[in-house]
């Protein structure tokens, strides 16, 4: 099946001109040159281990072309979801045609990593979760946080630790057994909203509610990851993303100048109430 699969997309993407050399097969008026071949079939073999005979390959390739020929007829080309991936496929191509060598070139110091991770780091907290669900209407969702804010003032002022009170309020069913805790994480793997809040905290301090779309937290940041404690690989792509948004920025910023670009902030603002 992998086989097939590669195969495949291998076709997919090598399909060259014909050209007036030996023709091995035709398929209706597409005729499947000696060169053509050799050029998939020596691309296949680059990558795949253990390539399939080069008659049996052949096959494919009549086949691909009779599946080619078949879908035309049925003018599947104008479907709606045929159309959607080939703009997919079409977006893909500009970008790495005009991005992949900038991409391939970036390079991620350790002096870059260490100033990333100063204003990055990895954090230990524990939550109280007074949840809402993705489907819960305004009125609800006022309700939560009204709830959210009275218990954060019962934090505030409460003389019991904070882990018997996450026992007493939180709705987060797994985290409720550890107190709260969530161990040290980094904005990878936390909701922007709730990172951001943590990592302004100070050791020890508590934030008010913050809204993630799993409800609103009450956070108590209880440690920060040292630099050499930290989780390497992942600071070390985090700061490689960064790069390539940035490249990824200056593309559009000077391709969107070519065209005309409207946004209505009414109904752009609503998406997110």
């Amino acid at each position: 099946m992998l086989k097939f699969i590669f195969t495949f997309s291998v076709l997919l993407a090598f399909i060259p001109a014909i050209s007036s050399a030996q023709v091995i097969a035709t398929v209706g008026n597409k005729k499947i040159t000696k060169k053509m071949f050799n050029k998939k079939y020596n691309e296949l073999k680059k990558n795949v281990f253990n390539p399939p005979s080069p008659e049996l390959f052949l096959e494919d390739l009549i086949k691909f072309e009779v599946g080619v020929q078949e879908a035309r007829k049925r003018n599947l080309q104008n479907d709606p979801i045929v159309k959607d991936k080939f703009n997919q496929e079409l977006y893909k191509a500009l970008l790495e045609k005009s991005l992949g060598n900038n991409i391939q070139k970036i390079k991620v110091t350790e002096g870059e990593m260490r100033k990333f991770y100063r204003l990055n780091p990895e954090v230990k907290t524990s939550h109280i979760l007074i949840q809402f669900k993705s489907e819960s209407t305004q009125k609800e969702i006022a309700i939560a946080k009204k709830r959210a804010d009275e218990i954060y003032k019962e934090v505030r002022s409460s003389k019991r630790s904070f882990p018997e009170l996450v026992k007493l309020y939180s709705d987060d069913s797994i985290s409720k057994r550890t107190g709260g805790d969530i161990g040290f994480q980094s904005g990878v793997s936390l909701a922007p909203t709730y990172y951001n809040a943590a990592k302004r905290l100070k050791v020890g301090k508590i934030s008010k509610p913050v809204r993630t779309r799993f409800g609103f937290h009450i956070i108590k940041l209880t440690g920060l990851q040292k630099y050499k404690d930290s989780n390497k690989r992942q600071v070390r792509a985090a700061v490689f993303d960064t790069k390539r948004k940035t490249e990824f920025e200056k593309f559009f910023k000077k391709l969107n100048r070519k065209y005309s670009i409207k946004r209505n902030r009414g109904e752009i603002k609503k998406l997110s109430q």
